[in-house]
């Protein structure tokens, strides 16, 4: 009988602190090379360690499970598509955060199961604090040994929004697609996970990602936010999928908290393509 995703919880998220460990090795001595991927992406040596420690772990926590990892090679559709269940990782998501030594990258662990990812991890490695869920038993936040159930905050008709901000990322490149770009309250936050994290936990109310992404960007976030009370969607508002084409690429996307919004007054949609 195949374990439920909340029997693997807890060894999942030490796996991802044992990543984050690997991590920590290399971010506080400084030693790391900088590489640049096909797509112009940076990816350094504690990305790769990283993903050695968790495609180890995993394999042997659960042999018959595969895995797609964004620092390991991509298997063809034809392969894959039939998988009812895999495991999705983003070994290090905030690479660029790193190289800045921002402190603002964490180790995404999901596990997607017949196209919607069922469990969650996400570890910042530099706060020792995962944030977490499985299908149907809420979302959390552990910091050290404490742990609170986190929500989506909830807003009156007239509150001011709070939208999750990259702290590199120029105004306009999110702000040409709000309707009022001047009246939200803003956040800064380093990696995509962790902003997305924000509105889990209800600090920030919504942020759009514009720019190229993989699915193993959002899997993790997809199931703390829908256990949240929020959602994930593509910039259309359409639904993300999962492991349905030759890429993983995904659309700009927008994370979503109180779902009461009326998001549409909000955010204009934009159509974006997926690209290898």
């Amino acid at each position: 009988m195949k374990p439920q995703p909340i029997e693997l919880l807890e060894q999942v998220k030490e796996i991802a602190r044992l990543a984050g460990d690997a991590i920590m090795t290399i971010y506080e001595h400084g030693d790391f090379e900088l590489y640049q991927k096909n797509d112009e992406s940076p990816v350094t040596t504690a990305d790769y360690a990283a993903n050695e420690v968790l495609i180890k772990a995993l394999t042997e926590l659960t042999p018959d499970i595969p895995v797609i990892s964004e620092e390991t090679k991509l298997l063809k559709l034809a392969q894959r598509e039939h998988w009812s269940r895999y495991w999705l990782l983003d070994p290090m998501d905030g690479t660029q955060e790193f190289v800045s030594r921002s402190g603002d990258f964490a180790v995404n662990i999901a596990l997607v199961e017949n196209g919607w990812p069922v469990l969650g991890v996400i570890y910042w490695p530099t706060q020792n604090t995962w944030y977490y869920a499985t299908k149907g038993n809420g979302a959390f936040k552990q910091k050290d040994e404490h742990v609170t159930s986190i929500q989506v905050a909830k807003h009156q008709p007239n509150d001011q929004l709070t939208i999750a901000v990259s702290r590199v990322q120029k105004s306009d490149t999110v702000g040409r697609y709000l309707t009022h770009p001047n009246s939200h309250a803003k956040v800064q936050q380093g990696s995509c996970s962790l902003k997305s994290c924000l509105i889990a936990e209800g600090v920030a109310d919504f942020y759009l990602r514009i720019g190229p992404t993989g699915e193993w960007d959002t899997g993790a976030s997809h199931c703390i936010l829908h256990e949240a009370g929020g959602e994930i969607l593509d910039a259309e508002f359409n639904p993300l999928t999962y492991n349905q084409r030759e890429t993983l690429a995904n659309p700009d996307f927008l994370v979503l908290g109180d779902q009461s919004i009326n998001w549409q007054d909000v955010i204009i949609p934009h159509k974006t393509l997926r690209t290898l």
